[in-house]
């Protein structure tokens, strides 16, 4: 979206987003994905947005600052992952955590896609590092 866009139509904050549309609204909150790598002591993990329904998102607004709030929401992938073309659209599951922590993600493991066959099986040390090498260069970028 565009300044003018983000203005008019959006409302963005760390954990909530919404789009007003002429036909419709999107609701997106932020989460947390942990990529396995298979030969590291560490994983890897995103910052990513899904989107859910009206009222999952509702849902978890009105439950959002409660600390024990478990509970689990169908979503949709809605970020874009260096190394994969498109994983917009990846059908999830949301699982709130204790804590106030912000919920995990876990892809669909029937979705036939190369991200979700990565996720289950994990990546190599060199794969995780390359990604991340390759979001850093694109932060660089941006801010140039």
């Amino acid at each position: 979206m565009d300044e003018e866009e983000k203005e008019n139509i959006g409302r963005l904050g760390s954990d909530f987003c919404i789009i007003y549309h002429i036909d419709q609204t999107d609701r997106y909150i932020r989460c947390t994905l942990t990529q396995k790598v298979n030969d590291h002591c560490e994983n890897l993990d995103y910052g990513i947005w899904v989107s859910l329904s009206e009222e999952s998102y509702k849902d978890y607004c009105d439950n959002f600052k409660k600390n024990n709030h478990l509970t689990e929401y169908f979503g949709w992938f809605c970020s874009s992952l260096n190394g994969y073309e498109d994983t917009l659209h990846i059908p999830t599951t949301v699982v709130t955590r204790a804590g106030n922590q912000r919920p995990d993600v876990i892809p669909d493991k029937e979705f036939d896609h190369p991200f979700v066959r990565d996720y289950y099986s994990g990546i190599t040390k060199i794969e995780a590092e390359r990604r991340i090498n390759s979001m850093l260069n694109a932060t660089v970028k941006s801010d140039e």
